[in-house]
């Protein structure tokens, strides 16, 4: 029989929206949580600013679980974070605490809430393929495979379409066939929904003080070349790249963060709303109410 009282909460958002600060807040409120970052590249040790990963100040108030211990080199995927925070979410739940999951990596979330999906595994032969095939075909060949599966692809992400592409040719399915055919959620969710001017307010003040608190150096002490798939994808990342191979100024540094920032903030936002499992609420005091 299921506890009530180590049922999972998620507590999501776009980033930016201050669901991290929420989330340690509603742990220390319930008393016996701890919280798993269903966060793609706050997983990784020695990038702390530019992952946005809780503070020391959030770490020593409440203790998170899948945040700062993989070495950059080292690739993640979704099914893999989402066996780590299974495993994560029955050990606190054995010793009676109640697991807040928070981030903003979708299909991360997806398959901690709903399990794993059930689409056909990746076949290296077909990757291998697919792989050589430049973006521009990939999206031609989704578009011709699955038009809706497509359309509702994220296709200025090569390796989204990719993928997708893979499942709708190893599957014989559209897309919509796997996305529609998950488990029922393991526990209760809410999303903080902000207005856009406010969110894009609150990107472009992070930006700055990613900078401020030493973001270009954090990155510069990094090895671009052995960069795992997922860690060279971190949001912000690029652009201080860039930066330091002197193609942007330090002057335009963070505007070009924000932006970045805002784009993945819109693609959020879609997918939140598609998750119509999901709690809106406006704030952090909402949600603790």
């Amino acid at each position: 029989m299921k506890n009530p009282d180590t049922e999972p909460i998620f507590v999501l958002g776009p980033t930016g929206s201050g669901k991290s600060a929420a989330a340690v807040e509603l742990a220390e409120k319930l008393g016996n949580a701890e919280i798993i970052s269903a966060d793609a590249y706050q997983v990784y040790r020695g990038m702390p600013i530019i992952t946005a990963a809780p503070t020391q100040e959030e770490l020593s108030r409440i203790p998170h679980h899948l945040v700062g211990f993989l070495n950059p080199t080292e690739e993640n995927d979704a099914a893999t974070h989402a066996r780590r925070a299974g495993d994560c979410i029955r050990r606190l739940q054995e010793a009676g605490k109640r697991p807040i999951i928070t981030g903003g990596s979708g299909l991360y979330v997806k398959f901690i809430s709903h399990g794993i999906s059930p689409a056909p595994p990746s076949d290296p032969v077909l990757r291998a393929e697919l792989s050589k095939l430049p973006p521009e075909e990939l999206v031609r060949r989704l578009q011709e495979a699955d038009p809706e599966g497509a359309a509702a692809t994220n296709l200025q992400n090569p390796r989204y379409v990719e993928r997708n592409l893979e499942i709708v040719l190893l599957g014989g399915k559209p897309l919509s066939y796997w996305r529609n055919n998950w488990q029922q959620p393991i526990g209760r969710g809410y999303v903080i929904t902000r207005p856009v001017e406010e969110l894009d307010a609150r990107i472009a003040a992070r930006a700055e003080r990613m900078l401020q608190e030493g973001a270009i150096e954090e990155v510069a002490a990094l090895d671009p070349a052995t960069l795992s798939p997922t860690a060279a994808k971190t949001l912000g990342l690029p652009q201080v790249l860039e930066h330091l191979a002197g193609r942007i100024s330090r002057a335009d540094l963070a505007a070009a963060i924000a932006l970045a920032t805002r784009q993945y903030a819109k693609r959020q936002r879609t997918w939140l709303r598609r998750e119509k499992w999901l709690i809106p609420v406006a704030d952090a005091e909402e949600l603790l109410r």
